[in-house]
């Protein structure tokens, strides 16, 4: 019987500054996307010389970085694809610890620039049993990233049928895609951009009625319980609650889903995981007392309601939210500490929302830790006093009531949620 392995927690990271922030709050590897051959067009995505200062930033601190390429190419796609994967390898020593691909056409190209790349067959490749996971060792990609409709059931009966030294790998937070393992064609249809090349508008989250045939311009809103409208739009996937199942059917890395968001939503997350799953390797008992905070903190980032997805059985109208489209936003983020001046505590940021000198506002450490200070002075990039910051990715210089610690993330209550 395999032994009990501590999972990998595996984080998005839209740009330099989240790569960081996820690095330094528990990640053990980061997903990246370079400007193209990426799931997500419509992320800031990483420039050939951040993606160089990120991987290096990341083996610093013994993370491992993945680069995604699954779009799902066209002809026209595979000479520059070529190109792409011979530029990665030559990024060495500091090349990407993987690449994530779900198209064999791609899959071929990099195994014949990149002989030794370790590729790992992405979601979108639709790997729902393990015939499609041995199919896939054969042809020598190490980690296969399951099918969102998968139980963990079925997960463990893959565990059980393919080699001990192939992983695997699962969402187990974020949003979910209405359509099967997110190959969806709505986007294509309405807006003509395509999803499976990356540029996805999410037509899932819009609002949707009837037209009769007959009476055209005549619109009929759809209701399910009179409770709304929103027909296709998923809660959110959240399995902080069950760490132990994850690890029992012998997932290999907890794969968080987010290349859009924001440094506070990883940081929240990337956090809560990697205390939870650290608990519950050091004790059960630690795990199951620790986990009223793992469920306060958790919703602390961006959200649509939880739903525990495919994992214990075929979803049902509890896994749907109806009545609108918007996300659950309980806190601001402001910032984070780039850097802390030791002889005068100040602390420089770029700022991310408005907030005020006199303001009460909250320090969150990479320990767990939830730090309120009161904000005592505010000073611009020329070390003028000012009142506030209301220009977005303003520079400023903070005096804190007390002094965080750099690469310390800054954010402050939403007073309008949680009013």
């Amino acid at each position: 019987m395999r032994e009990r392995r501590k999972p990998e927690l595996l984080i998005p990271a839209s740009s330099l500054e989240v790569l960081k922030t996820a690095v330094i709050f528990g990640a053990d590897a980061v997903y990246i996307g370079g400007e193209a051959f990426g799931l997500r067009a419509k992320a800031k995505n990483f420039t050939s010389e951040e993606m160089a200062k990120g991987i290096a930033f990341a083996h610093e601190h013994g993370v491992k970085v993945y680069v995604t390429a699954n779009i799902l190419a066209h002809n026209g796609d595979l000479n520059g694809a070529k190109v792409y994967f011979e530029e990665l390898k030559n990024m060495k020593p500091d090349a990407p610890d993987a690449l994530i691909i779900s198209d064999p056409g791609m899959f071929m190209i990099a195994k014949e620039v990149w002989t030794e790349v370790e590729i790992h067959i992405s979601t979108q490749a639709n790997n729902t049993n393990y015939q499609t996971y041995q199919f896939w060792w054969q042809q020598g990609a190490k980690r296969v990233v399951s099918a969102r409709e998968l139980s963990l059931e079925e997960i463990r009966q893959i565990r059980e049928r393919i080699p001990e030294e192939m992983e695997i790998e699962s969402f187990v937070h974020g949003a979910m895609c209405i359509s099967y393992s997110g190959r969806c064609l709505l986007s294509n249809y309405f807006t003509g951009r395509d999803a499976n090349q990356g540029a996805c508008t999410h037509p899932c989250r819009w609002k949707y009625a009837v037209v009769e045939e007959k009476r055209p311009g005549e619109y009929l809103p759809v209701y399910e319980n009179e409770r709304g409208t929103y027909i296709f739009n998923s809660k959110d996937l959240c399995m902080i609650e069950y760490i132990p199942e994850l690890v029992q059917a012998g997932i290999d890395s907890l794969k968080i889903e987010g290349r859009m968001k924001t440094a506070l939503y990883v940081a929240t997350v990337a956090r809560t995981y990697r205390k939870a799953i650290d608990d519950y390797f050091a004790s059960e008992e630690t795990y199951r007392s620790n986990m009223e905070w793992y469920r306060a903190e958790i919703a602390k980032c961006t959200y649509r309601q939880f739903t525990t997805g495919f994992y214990f059985g075929k979803t049902d109208e509890n896994t749907q939210i109806y009545d609108n489209n918007t996300y659950v936003n309980e806190y601001i983020y402001l910032g984070i500490a780039e850097e802390v001046r030791d002889a005068d505590g100040l602390v420089r940021i770029e700022q991310r929302n408005k907030f005020s000198v006199g303001d009460t506002i909250e320090i969150m450490k990479p320990d767990g830790t939830n730090q309120p200070v009161k904000v005592l002075g505010m000073f611009n990039k020329d070390m003028e006093p000012v009142e506030s910051c209301p220009h977005s990715k303003q520079v400023i210089w903070l005096k804190l009531s007390e002094v965080p610690e750099r690469y310390d993330l800054l954010r402050v209550e939403n007073m309008k949620e949680n009013k």
